[in-house]
């Protein structure tokens, strides 16, 4: 692997492929934490002297082109964070946008429309993925891989085109691998993860793979609900896996068999429905109304874990505690971040949802001590899973 500064860059079109998949609605930005995130990378290439070609992906459109799903909003907030003037591909490859990156001078960005708008750079097909790459690569001289959130899939411009170019990794991706090498080789102890988020099913094999390794696992969010149900207790209309409630089962002996603490919830917050202005009631674990759907950890829970984090000189937490979105619902996320900024050791909050919660719920990103910016990529290498991004850099 060539780190950034040993890649050859002056005066040549580097293809710079970032994660800007940020939450948008109706045109507008939610949140710009990842288009932040990518700007280190961005500013080092541009003092170097290159021009970038930056592709990304903006929700899972399925090659279809989406207008709901296009980047140009992010190529304005871009500008506006850079100062400077982005120019904007409506289109990923083609005529027009080979002629738009070759007019590049040194210091300007050309940003292409959204990468999944091709069939093929998400092709289960290595041929189709290949020629897809090689088109690509016709649009630059160099690589640098900084879109994080990506590197666990093997799409064209995340895994087969970097093979073509000469290539390094981003700032970004540097970082997140150095940060994750910390959580999994030789991490301080007591080492505790916080796992929330609405399905067992996304965090089955980090638990499994998390369990050789931890102290204590906090679990909330609705996945919690599959864990209750294999307590045999009533969930009540809450949201569940049933066919994963076996799996749930082996998992809580095997936190036994270890000496894993493995914290569940004692006490919940129920509503008759899911919205934002329904009722909130506190329950015990062992009272959940037949009728009613837990919406978040409850207050002796939230106090619960907050203690064992701050206890905790390694911490890593993916997955908000219950729907933050809704005002009613957020104590129990609100809760477990407070905690996380009291932690004296290494403090990781692990992408997605968890970066959009706290910065939602009014904490600063310098108050953790780092934020990720790939939940599902992070979750997949603390499994122990090889990402096909990280192999193609040599990472």
């Amino acid at each position: 692997m060539a780190h950034l500064e040993q890649l050859e860059v002056k005066g040549k079109r580097v293809f710079l492929r970032c994660d800007l998949n940020v939450p948008m609605k109706d045109g507008d930005i939610k949140d710009d934490g990842r288009i932040r995130a990518s700007l280190p990378t961005i500013q080092y290439l541009l003092d170097q002297g290159a021009s970038l070609v930056i592709a990304a992906h903006l929700g899972r459109p399925k090659g279809e082109v989406k207008p709901d799903l296009s980047l140009a909003p992010v190529a304005t907030r871009l500008g506006e964070l850079l100062g400077m003037p982005i120019k904007f591909a409506p289109a990923v490859t083609g005529p027009e946008v080979s002629a738009a990156a070759s007019t590049l001078i040194p210091g300007e960005i050309l940003l292409l429309e959204n990468i999944r708008f091709s069939a093929a750079e998400t092709s289960k097909e290595e041929s189709e993925r290949a020629e897809f790459a090689g088109e690509l690569a016709k649009l630059a001289e160099a690589y640098v891989g900084d879109g994080f959130g990506a590197v666990h899939r093997k799409h064209a411009s995340v895994y087969d085109l970097p093979k073509l170019l000469p290539n390094a990794a981003g700032y970004l991706v540097s970082a997140e691998v150095e940060v994750l090498k910390e959580l999994t080789q030789n991490p301080d102890r007591p080492y505790g993860v916080v796992l929330g988020g609405a399905k067992v099913s996304d965090k089955i094999g980090v638990i499994a793979n998390l369990l050789e390794k931890v102290n204590v696992i906090a679990i909330g969010g609705g996945m919690l609900f599959t864990f209750l149900a294999a307590q045999g207790k009533e969930i009540g209309t809450s949201l569940v896996e049933v066919d994963l409630i076996p799996t749930v089962k082996e998992l809580l002996e095997r936190a036994k068999a270890k000496g894993v603490e493995l914290l569940l919830p004692t006490d919940i917050l129920v509503a008759p429905a899911f919205a934002a202005d329904a009722p909130a009631t506190v329950v015990t674990t062992d009272e959940i109304p037949a009728n009613q759907m837990g919406l978040d950890i409850g207050p002796e829970t939230a106090a619960t874990f907050a203690k064992a984090i701050i206890g905790c000189k390694t911490v890593f937490w993916n997955g908000p505690m219950g729907v933050f979105e809704f005002a009613a619902f957020s104590g129990g996320t609100k809760e477990v971040a407070n905690a996380l900024t009291k932690v004296s050791g290494l403090c990781v909050v692990g992408g997605g949802d968890s970066a959009a919660a706290v910065r939602a719920l009014g904490f600063d990103d310098s108050d953790f001590g780092y934020i990720s910016t790939g939940g599902g990529a992070s979750l997949e290498y603390l499994e122990g899973k090889e990402l096909p991004g990280l192999i193609a850099l040599g990472l």
